[in-house]
């Protein structure tokens, strides 16, 4: 698989340090819930088959984190982009 950086350009996945799905929202600490909101946080994952936003650091080139959506079936990357930029509603390619 090979991701193609906004900084470094197209570069092998080896070079990259997948830290997990982008939109998973850390819960609130004070709620009445929040151990059973932060067993399920740290252990639960779901398993989609098909698109999903995951954020990859750039450890072997540039140190940038990235948002990158890929198919999981496929491995087909369709949007990389710098995670920063992804927050505020920018897209690279």
């Amino acid at each position: 698989m090979r991701i193609n950086c906004p900084y470094c350009g197209m570069r092998d996945v080896a070079e990259f340090t997948y830290l997990g799905a982008a939109d998973l929202k850390r819960p609130d600490p004070g709620a009445a819930d929040a151990q059973a909101a932060f067993f399920e946080y740290s252990y639960l994952r779901d398993n989609p088959a098909g698109p999903l936003a995951e954020i990859w650091y750039h450890a072997g080139g540039c140190r940038s984190w990235l948002r990158v959506v890929r198919d999981t079936r496929t491995h087909e990357i369709s949007t990389v982009a710098l995670a920063a930029s992804a927050e505020s509603g920018g897209s690279d390619g």
